[in-house]
């Protein structure tokens, strides 16, 4: 159902792996890229998380048996099952680790809220984007915290519509970063930001990602640029910020960076 390896200089890997159902969701499917991503974002060893899917697509978002099912539930049952995904998404959107998604074929639902946790995105050519949920009688309420941090108001038009969208609109939003023209290329692109992930201090990379999350589209207010400042004087006297300084000062190399 969800795949995981780690290689030696600590990328996860996660694989989506319901191919007969095009990884689409279910509570189970849910809850082990919950207690993955939380699992993964507090292990030392790992530096970066890459989560692909398996199979002719990315996912198509919520299993059709589970919604079913969901449709006999009460609404307060009903509201408890979608916190359960609100929390996996969260899970991912403030995994302390830097998150890379590789998207293919079909992206559906959910599997767009996936998209707009990540980081770091690259879409294979081909693609189709949709945010499916109105044409079902629903609303993307869930994924929709992170799916508008990410594109805003285009998020407008993709809610009403439910119509596709490809890579280029997709990165032309901001939901993803990258096209690329097949697998190959799309594993070249994941391969060069891990070079550079690679680079640079993993405390000061999940340090950074909280600046980002906290701050964006915040009004700069004199608390605002107190914090920053506090942020900054922390990571100076930090271990990582000493020895990131004094490798550059005297032209080595700081200890995170692979011989």
């Amino acid at each position: 159902m969800l795949d995981e390896a780690i290689d030696d200089w600590g990328t996860a890997r996660l694989t989506l792996n319901r191919p007969e159902r095009h990884n689409a969701f279910n509570a189970e499917l849910i809850a082990a890229l919950d207690d993955a991503f939380t699992r993964l974002g507090g292990a030392s060893e790992v530096r970066a998380i890459v989560l692909a899917g398996a199979g002719k697509s990315f996912s198509a978002g919520a299993d059709l048996d589970w919604m079913r099912a969901a449709a006999g539930w009460s609404e307060a049952q009903n509201q408890a099952d979608a916190m359960g995904l609100s929390n996996m998404l969260a899970a991912i959107n403030h995994c302390p680790k830097p998150v890379i998604v590789v998207a293919h074929v079909h992206v559906t639902g959910g599997g767009v809220g996936l998209v707009a946790c990540a980081d770091m995105a690259v879409a294979i050519e081909g693609v189709q984007f949709r945010l499916s949920e109105v044409r079902l009688g629903l609303t993307p309420a869930t994924i929709s915290p992170f799916v508008l941090a990410k594109i805003g108001s285009a998020a407008r038009r993709w809610f009403l519509t439910a119509e596709a969208f490809d890579a280029q609109d997709a990165a032309a939003m901001g939901l993803i970063n990258e096209v690329a023209i097949d697998a190959d290329a799309a594993h070249a692109v994941v391969a060069h930001w891990l070079a550079h992930i690679g680079e640079a201090a993993p405390g000061a990379v999940a340090d950074a990602k909280r600046l980002a999350l906290d701050f964006a589209g915040a009004e700069i207010t004199d608390d605002l640029r107190e914090e920053t400042a506090r942020r900054i004087a922390a990571r100076r006297v930090s271990a990582e910020g000493r020895e990131g300084i004094n490798a550059f000062l005297n032209k080595g190399k700081p200890g995170w960076i692979a011989e």
